[in-house]
């Protein structure tokens, strides 16, 4: 009988398995910290909260200090003794810096008096990474973490590393009670929008309006009017096709396309903050009618809530709001459609905005369970307004890997000087640095580091202190290149693969001492697979980020070495700035024996003469001012990234995520020769990949002159009749030539030096441009400049 039946599968339906980071899972009770090395927290603590500090890279010494909630210094809080004087956490709160003002102020607030205070020590200079110690709470009171040190040296490796704080909450409803981040700064309004509603407020020209995500995944429609035209009767709301247009960009971001504008294009809010970096623009609040046409009449929505929120302010009502939709994931795809999908934003994510003028303004909480823009759970928006002598630098998050507390982006330790020269500013791994300069442009920066000097910012280079008894035997196995023949003072540059022979990143490798090196690449993932490598082999090795302590500026063109000789000194065991060869760096000084210390190579990212200069951000204003100092004879000039990536394309180099990826190998990205298959003695993670790829290559890098001079870019497909045949990686006019240059990936079969192609443009095949595949440096291709 069981046969007439259809086979079905057993039991109930189970659960989507969906993975993400745990800050994403809502109510958990579970909170995450990152102490940066020379940093200081201090979070409130509930009896029977279980508290776990983590030495996440290793080395770091910690000190915590928890005082009840009368003010009394007592480690009994956390169940813990206290032994050691807290003399770190003192001189890193009297030394200042960022956030320690505020530190203070809660210390007042709070009655904690540190002359007499004793802390719980943890950790030393030989703790392994993820080392940890654990506390649970035993009544309620503050903790304060701080991760103390010294300025680390160039030539050193005692870096400043952070620590991890975890609180898994006894109580959930305490997480319920305290679900926002910490105030910015002291607020003006506290605002909550509750689920499913809106509310308007009004903020004071020049006031800061921070609207955040309590709890994740929740979307917010943000409008405001200029609130003396609507004293006059004119409602000029934010109108975002003005402000597309004006901006140049599908919704506005902190630096130079930041503004949002009304119709008559008055300016009315600027971006300063954004956490998420992914919102929309394009759509309307949503409406009556679209609930109406997908089946949900009735359905309550923003543009209705909107109405209701501004009728005290004698808005009159609409069936639709055109606003900011923060937090809202859309996207237009390759065939015209507007997608969306669940919000990239985080619990306790923001943007702040600047009012530019007297503002009214509303956010509403959006009300839509019926598609993912809200992540299938409805929750709340809060907003906070600070006043406007508060100050905030223009930052946008980002996060090295998913889990990785968000970072904001910040001014390197040369942005003094740089700023002096130039306000145009674009962000750059975490870091803003110079695009152009306003007195000399692109192209007289080009100029003068093909023909003179110019200096380069390079400081958010990535670096790791990679030091142990393991180290050499590590960096054997991660790189591709052969460093057991890498000698001290030398420097080699490689690639990183992953096991399929995809490329993780290219960096330099230095190497300090027998088991000391320094490994330099655009990503802070390297670092973080270096040392998930050694973990995996349980090699003794230190793999610690150093970014923080080294920032570096890059001294080329053919009048580098001729400026640099006047001011670096170098001990007599180390070579002067005339001995250092190609690939070798030097311990030295500014100026003299006594001067600031340095770590100089004769390394570089033109094509030119080059050396770059490390330096702890410290004395960076006082590095660049000697080099620009010295430099002025030769007519020496700073320069952007704009014409860093002409010189660079010029000569051949590569740069991440336009010509390499984790779905590219060194073959296919013109560094073959970083891969040494035959000569290096020892194994290497994706080594046999490369082998294979090597053996049955399908793609190579070449260089095109292109006989047009229309504008090509990154992504643009390259043809040979009606078949794509290979992508444009990087492309730039090249002034020396006189000609727009690329790079490009082309399957083998075309790729021939004299092979002509052609690049598509607007659909591909309605516009062409001709081009000829050629080597791959357009400049120097011998490199003779570099060694000279």
């Amino acid at each position: 009988m069981l046969d007439l039946y259809p086979k079905v599968l057993a039991g109930p339906p189970r659960p989507s398995r969906i993975l993400t980071p745990r800050d994403l899972q809502r109510k958990s009770g579970f909170e995450r910290y990152e102490i940066p090395g020379g940093g200081v927290l201090m979070v409130e603590v509930s009896p029977g909260d279980r508290i776990t500090v983590i030495n996440a890279e290793g080395g770091q010494r910690a000190e915590l200090l928890a005082a009840g909630t009368d003010g009394r210094i007592d480690a009994g809080v956390i169940g813990a003794r206290a032994g050691g004087t807290a003399e770190g956490l003192k001189a890193l709160i009297a030394a200042g810096g960022p956030g320690m003002a505020r530190l203070r102020a809660g210390l007042t607030r709070r009655g904690i008096d540190l002359s007499r205070a004793r802390a719980v020590e943890l950790f030393d200079s030989a703790t392994q990474a993820r080392a940890e110690a654990a506390f649970t709470a035993e009544r309620a009171g503050v903790l304060i973490v701080a991760a103390p040190g010294q300025p680390m040296s160039p030539h050193d490796q005692t870096t400043l590393t952070p620590l991890i704080l975890t609180i898994q909450r006894a109580d959930p409803a305490w997480t319920a009670l305290h679900d926002l981040p910490e105030p910015l700064a002291d607020p003006v309004q506290d605002l909550r929008v509750a689920s499913a509603t809106a509310r308007s407020y009004f903020v004071k020209a020049g006031d800061y309006i921070q609207i955040i995500d309590v709890d994740g995944r929740q979307c917010t429609d943000f409008q405001c009017f200029a609130a003396r035209k609507l004293d006059r009767g004119l409602q000029r709301p934010l109108d975002v096709t003005t402000s597309r247009t004006l901006m140049g960009q599908a919704y506005s971001m902190p630096g130079l396309h930041a503004k949002y504008y009304d119709q008559d294009f008055e300016p009315l809010v600027e971006v300063i903050h954004d956490t998420v970096g992914r919102h929309d623009a394009f759509a309307m609040a949503c409406t009556s009618k679209y609930y109406d046409d997908i089946g949900y009449p009735g359905h309550v929505n923003c543009s209705d809530n909107f109405n209701k929120a501004l009728v005290p302010h004698g808005v009159e009502p609409r069936a639709g709001w055109m606003a900011v939709n923060l937090f809202f994931n859309t996207a237009i795809d390759a065939h015209g459609v507007l997608i969306s999908d669940e919000p990239w934003s985080r619990p306790g994510d923001y943007v702040l905005l600047r009012a530019l003028t007297d503002l009214v303004c509303v956010n509403s909480a959006c009300p839509d369970d019926t598609s993912p823009a809200n992540g299938w759970y409805l929750s709340d928006i809060h907003v906070r307004t600070y006043a406007g002598q508060e100050k905030f630098s223009r930052a946008i998050a980002w996060r090295p890997t998913p889990d990785a507390e968000p970072k904001m982006t910040k001014e390197t330790a040369f942005h003094p000087e740089t700023s002096m020269r130039t306000r145009d500013m674009v962000e750059y791994r975490g870091y803003w640095l110079p695009n152009t300069f306003a007195a000399a442009g692109p192209l007289e920066e080009y100029w003068a580091c093909r023909e003179r000097a110019a200096v380069i910012d390079l400081s958010p280079l990535r670096k790791w202190e990679v030091t142990g008894p393991d180290a050499e035997a590590l960096m054997q196995w991660v790189l591709t290149r052969d460093v057991k023949k890498l000698a001290v003072g030398q420097v080699v540059y490689s690639a990183m693969c992953y096991p399929h022979g995809g490329m993780i990143d290219d960096g330099t490798l230095f190497r300090l001492g027998r088991d000391n090196f320094r490994w330099i690449g655009g990503d802070d993932y390297g670092g973080t697979w270096i040392r998930e490598q050694a973990e995996k082999l349980g090699l003794k090795v230190m793999v610690r980020s150093s970014t923080d302590q080294l920032h570096n500026i890059a001294v080329q063109g053919p009048k580098s070495r001729e400026i640099l000789s006047r001011i670096i000194w170098t001990a007599p065991a180390q070579p002067t700035l005339a001995e250092l060869g190609w690939f070798r760096f030097a311990v030295a000084r500014l100026n003299s024996h006594s001067g600031v210390p340095l770590v100089v190579s004769r390394t570089g990212y033109t094509g030119e003469l080059g050396f770059e200069i490390f330096c702890h951000p410290r004395d960076a204003v006082e590095v660049y001012r000697a080099v620009m100092a010295a430099g002025e004879p030769e007519a020496i000039r700073p320069m952007g990234l704009a014409a860093l990536d002409m010189v660079r394309i010029e000569a051949g180099l590569i740069f991440a995520g336009y010509d390499f990826s984790d779905q590219t190998d060194p073959f296919e990205a013109g560094i073959g020769f970083t891969v040494p298959l035959k000569s290096k003695p020892d194994d290497f993670i994706g080594r046999e990949a490369l082998i294979r790829r090597k053996e049955s290559p399908s793609r190579k890098f070449v260089g095109l002159e292109i006989d047009a001079a229309t504008t090509v870019g990154h992504g643009d497909c390259i043809h040979i009749g009606r078949a794509q045949v290979g992508v444009v990686c990087s492309a730039t006019r090249s002034p020396l030539l006189g000609r727009q240059i690329a790079l490009a990936r082309l399957d083998v079969t075309h790729a021939e030096p004299g092979t002509a192609v052609e690049i598509g443009k607007l659909d591909g095949q309605q516009k062409r441009l001709p081009a000829t595949v050629v080597p791959l440096s357009h400049y120097d291709p011998k490199k003779t400049r570099p060694q000279s």
